[in-house]
């Protein structure tokens, strides 16, 4: 039994205990900022308004993106293309994948030893000059029909795989005992499909023990983007609006959030949940968007530990796209989607009209929210 278990720690009282590497999530909880003599002086009702003041939900301190290599802003819109080339006529788009070893910042002062995926072409890579590895792992964009390649390296400890939520054979699974199986350390392999169906899909390592290399940070978005040449009339200028390459797609303001949480204290319960994997990461930074502008958010939900996480959206609602396979919504006008594990969609929206300000958005487990999964877009005047 180690240290943490024998204190009988649990995910309700690990942020409360305070110390090293825990005592940025002073707001969290529960958690307010009141000394005892405060507390002893106060009128009864005080300490627990104090509790309840919004600003005391919040993390204190700031979480150092630079040294994550990566921003939560940045990866709303970090959308991977690879590299394209073609091939007897056909579109081939290939990316070079690998997985590292990376500890990763994920609430000020509470570092989490990641496994992570990282590529040369995402747009943290780019601007950092480096492969940067990243939670979630870069996601990758395609178009239907496009022949896909992607080169898998493992530089790391353990070994991982790639397994991609989409229509290929049973050798480019990435499943134990499947194909090519386990890629170790030091090793690779080259994943080959077509990219089908459309729609918002991810991908993950499969790897055994599975809940430890999912939760670990081995996941991403991996978005199909419908061809309008396969479709006709309305469905064919939807799928123009939803395909990178066109410029109906141009107007549309695109985001990208993986669902996710940390089990810091490795005791099969998370402490920290967030968007993007930074507690309170869009609350610290905002989400700006124009009131002129369609919102489109590919939402994926890669908690592990947890059957349900969800997203409600304050003073709004909005059309889902379950898994995005479909250019029709299959919910209208609904302000709270759940997702299972892999579980994804599309969601639009738009604030035309609605006054300049703050609107919250978050699951709602109020656990969830108050461990993190917090965040708010900005209208801008």
């Amino acid at each position: 039994m180690n240290g943490l278990e024998s204190e009988g720690l649990t995910r309700r009282n690990f942020l409360k205990i305070g110390g090293a590497g825990i005592a940025g999530l002073t707001g969290v909880a529960g958690l307010h900022r009141i000394s005892a003599g405060e507390a002893a002086a106060a009128p009864p009702h005080q300490e627990h308004q104090q509790e309840h003041d919004e600003h005391a939900q919040m993390t204190v301190g700031q979480v150092d993106h630079q040294r994550n290599g990566f921003h939560p802003l940045d990866l709303l819109y970090d959308f991977d293309y690879g590299t394209v080339t073609e091939e007897n006529g056909r579109t081939v788009r290939e990316w070079n994948i690998v997985a590292v070893d990376q500890e990763v910042e994920i609430a000020p002062g509470v570092y989490f030893p990641a496994w992570v995926y990282g590529s040369p072409t995402s747009a943290a890579s780019r601007k950092q000059g480096r492969v940067v590895g990243q939670v979630p792992g870069p996601t990758l964009r395609c178009v239907e029909g496009e022949l896909l390649r992607i080169h898998f390296a493992n530089a790391s400890l353990h070994p991982h795989t790639l397994h991609f939520h989409g229509i290929h054979s049973a050798r480019m699974d990435g499943a134990p005992g499947i194909g090519r199986g386990m890629i170790g350390p030091g090793e690779s392999f080259t994943y080959e499909f077509e990219a089908r169906p459309f729609g918002c899909h991810l991908y993950h390592c499969h790897a055994v023990p599975l809940k430890r290399h999912i939760h670990k940070g081995l996941y991403g978005a991996f978005i199909i983007d419908p061809d309008p040449e396969r479709q006709s009339g309305e469905a064919q200028k939807a799928a123009r609006s939803r395909n990178h390459q066109y410029a109906e797609n141009k107007a549309v303001n695109e985001m990208v959030i993986v669902m996710n949480g940390f089990d810091t204290n490795f005791d099969g319960d998370n402490e920290v949940y967030a968007a993007n994997s930074i507690a309170f990461g869009y609350v610290q930074d905002p989400i700006p968007v124009r009131r002129d502008q369609l919102q489109r958010l590919y939402l994926v939900n890669v908690t592990e530990f947890d059957p349900i996480n969800s997203l409600h959206i304050h003073g709004n609602f909005f059309d889902y796209y379950d898994h995005g396979t479909t250019l029709e919504p299959t919910l209208k006008t609904v302000d709270t989607i759940m997702q299972c594990q892999a579980q994804r969609g599309i969601l639009e929206f738009s604030f035309a009209d609605f006054e300049p300000g703050l609107y919250m958005f978050h699951a709602h487990q109020s656990e969830f929210a108050e461990l993190g999964w917090m965040s708010f877009f900005e209208v801008l005047p």
